[in-house]
């Protein structure tokens, strides 16, 4: 251990762990990672963060023992060791939000929602069923296995995933107004990280607005000055919009993108005075991205800029021009860089394929550019499960159905 790191870790041993569980049962194992993250040893901390993602964030779950990790862990960002910081502001923004939010949610965190449900699936609520089945149970094993989860939700837990993500949440929330001196980092990653996190905590805004817009003013990383500018769009007001319509303007592409889906996410508002014309001008900023994407994009939407344009399209308020609206999301129909349900990815074969390829099948330099470019999309995606789980429909439609056979089709030949 450093020991210029001990005061980071202070009341860490103070936690009983061994009372708290993770995605693994006892979370006794917690506190040796979260040392470790602040040692020397390379291959040691990586294990470390591996450990913990897998166990106190495991598959989008959190735990009784999640939000007992989130102080250590956000002071390791702000001043922990610098190969630990942006891996732990990764599982700190995890531990907040997991991925089935930043994919699924262009419009920012519905809060007040979430903590509604959560009231409704609190230990108070599962409590008295507990109980009574414990009153009712006869065998000895039944019995012993009930005490146990009865004891535990007595001591203030929940069986629900609702409620124990909330509880991860709100450690994280705690936790923000230390976390701002990372706006201000010299570390372009970090200014990212912190600006990526800012923009799932409305509740944080009337702090974390002026601070983003700001950081937007004087940034020169692209990345992160398009990440804060849509951060700051997603738990914005409806008079943000003047703060943002400038940026429309800039002269990076990321940025006019960045613009262009705040401000629709804001029209989209009660209240917001966001005008038809400028609505039109987000709307061929987005089309313009979805035809020529950018080398480098924000996280958000796990960094599928075309699942992200395509889901604030559905956004748009009612009267938007639809042949316009047509006209983005046919840009964006071929391109499958990364879809978490497999759904996009079924409509796009759906609708470039709407019959099966005559025989003998045409070859691929024949086929289409949007044709084209979904196949070759998928022949070379990084998960092949995408595939599989369209293979029926592909074999059914005579094309190639597995990766291997797509790369095969594809060759040389594929566009970019």
């Amino acid at each position: 251990m450093i020991d210029e790191h001990e005061k980071l870790l202070a009341g860490l041993d103070d936690v009983d762990w061994a009372g708290l569980s993770h995605a693994y049962r006892s979370a006794h194992d917690v506190p040796g990672h979260i040392r470790t993250l602040c040692g020397s040893d390379d291959e040691a901390r990586e294990q470390a963060f591996s450990s913990l993602f897998s166990s106190i964030f495991h598959q989008g779950s959190r735990y009784s023992a999640s939000p007992f990790a989130v102080p250590f862990l956000a002071r390791i960002t702000v001043a922990g060791p610098a190969a630990a910081r942006e891996d732990t502001m990764r599982l700190l923004t995890r531990l907040a939000v997991d991925w089935h939010d930043e994919y699924d949610v262009t419009t920012g965190i519905n809060v007040a929602g979430w903590r509604a449900a959560a009231a409704e699936v609190g230990p108070e609520e599962f409590l008295p069923w507990y109980e009574e089945q414990l009153a009712a149970a006869t065998d000895a094993d039944k019995r012993a296995q009930l005490q146990e989860i009865r004891d535990w939700v007595a001591a203030g837990n929940s069986p629900d995933s609702r409620w124990s993500a909330l509880q991860s949440y709100d450690a994280v929330l705690a936790e923000l107004p230390g976390l701002l001196v990372l706006l201000d980092d010299a570390d372009a990653c970090l200014r990212t990280r912190i600006a990526y996190l800012l923009a799932w905590f409305p509740e944080f805004s009337a702090t974390s607005l002026p601070r983003l817009l700001a950081l937007v003013a004087r940034e020169k990383d692209p990345v992160t000055a398009a990440t804060a500018l849509l951060a700051a769009g997603l738990v914005g007001l409806p008079s943000m919009a003047e703060d943002i319509t400038p940026y429309l303007d800039a002269a990076d592409p990321l940025m006019r993108w960045a613009a262009a889906t705040a401000l629709i996410r804001l029209a989209g508002l009660d209240g917001a005075p966001v005008g038809p014309g400028l609505l039109g001008r987000a709307l061929t900023e987005l089309t313009a991205a979805a035809r020529s994407p950018f080398d480098r994009v924000t996280d958000y939407c796990e960094g599928d800029l075309h699942g992200h344009i395509e889901r604030t399209l559905h956004a748009l308020p009612s009267g938007s021009d639809p042949a316009a609206v047509r006209e983005a999301l046919d840009a964006c129909l071929p391109r499958i860089v990364w879809d978490y349900y497999g759904s996009r990815t079924r409509r796009a074969i759906e609708e470039l394929f709407p019959a099966p390829q005559p025989h003998p099948a045409p070859r691929y330099a024949d086929l289409t550019a949007a044709q084209q470019q979904l196949l070759g999309d998928l022949a070379g995606h990084r998960h092949p499960w995408l595939i599989r789980s369209s293979a029926d429909r592909l074999r059914e439609l005579g094309l190639p159905h597995t990766q291997e056979a797509l790369q095969s089709f594809v060759g040389a030949h594929r566009t970019t």
